[in-house]
């Protein structure tokens, strides 16, 4: 099994970004003090990193080997994306993340791989970094956030999808929490750790809407974009989405013809990390199982160790699929 949304939170990056951090708090069991996660003024509370698959790479290739995960895609953590930091410190992060994640999966090629972090603040720097981690240091794509700090659909990040298209890899986009990066911009979303499962849903599918409405694949028909978590609410609200774009003025007239906006959904790939068989179900009903790759959210809160929910004939499509996104055919 081939398993593209798996998280790594690396020791060298801890500090990287000054009073920002991150920062590592192992927690106190005698005092009743929770592990935490702290970037700038969002802490994650209650979950453990260190001693754990996300930074111990021998514990990850043995809980890989227990769940039958043949190869495995790094991604970095949400929580560090800083996509809102100052750009010189936002681009050392990156070199830092990137150089320390290229020698954990170089010294487990068969098994792991790498998607870099960059420095989206700035689209030509980013672009740079996504060459040299890339070109260089032999990840495999790059990691972005649906909010970088302007819409995806911007002209200056034209820069960074087209060097995606050069180097001929794929864009990975996952959300992080609200409020990391910033204050919050909706309390509500504190309670019940909403942020990770509906504030997510609404992050991927305005990402995907922008995308697509805003012309990004028009303007880059051979970039390969993955959304994660099967894009949100996207295949709740494709429908919804499509007669808008249909009656609205905003709509571009090449969206307004009848399943035109749905193809443009099926150009997208998906990650199957969905919750369960009912939320996969809509979402292969709305762009199919073609470009659907299979994700675990490795060790983390929401981890599912069966990305296909669909027995072994939707897991062989999943993994051919993702040697395809992954460039691993020859």
């Amino acid at each position: 099994m081939i398993d593209v949304h798996a998280h790594v939170v690396l020791e060298e990056l801890l500090g990287a970004a000054g009073d920002l951090g991150p920062e590592l708090d192992e927690g106190d069991p005698a005092t009743g003090r929770l592990p935490c996660f702290r970037v700038g003024d969002y802490r994650l509370e209650g979950v453990r990193y260190r001693g754990t698959p996300f930074m111990d790479v021998d514990l990850r290739l043995r809980a890989m080997d227990a769940a039958g995960i043949d190869l495995q895609v790094l991604s970095p953590n949400p929580l560090t994306y800083l996509a809102r930091i100052d750009a010189t410190v936002a681009a050392d992060v990156a070199r830092r993340h990137n150089d320390a994640l290229a020698a954990v999966v170089a010294a487990h090629p068969d098994r792991l791989l790498g998607l870099a972090q960059v420095p989206v603040q700035d689209p030509v720097d980013a672009a740079a970094e996504a060459r040299r981690a890339v070109g260089e240091l032999g990840l495999v794509g790059v990691a972005i956030g649906t909010d970088v700090g302007r819409p995806l659909d911007a002209p200056e990040l034209d820069v960074l999808y087209g060097s995606m298209v050069e180097l001929d890899r794929p864009l990975f986009v996952h959300p992080a929490p609200d409020g990391v990066d910033g204050p919050r911009r909706d309390e509500r979303l504190a309670r019940f750790d909403a942020d990770l499962w509906l504030g997510f849903a609404y992050e991927e599918a305005l990402a995907v809407a922008t995308l697509v409405v805003g012309g990004v694949l028009d303007r880059h028909p051979a970039l390969d974009v993955c959304v994660s978590h099967g894009g949100g609410a996207t295949s709740w609200l494709a429908e919804r989405l499509a007669h808008a774009t249909a009656t609205r003025p905003w709509g571009p007239a090449a969206l307004r013809e009848p399943g035109a906006l749905d193809a443009q959904l099926r150009r997208l790939w998906w990650d199957a990390h969905v919750g369960g068989p009912r939320a996969l179900a809509a979402l292969t009903a709305t762009v199919g199982t073609d470009r659907l790759v299979g994700g675990t959210n490795f060790a983390g809160w929401d981890q599912h160790l069966d990305p296909g929910v669909g027995g072994a004939a939707l897991a062989a499509t999943l993994d051919a699929n993702a040697r395809r996104l992954l460039r691993l055919e020859p």
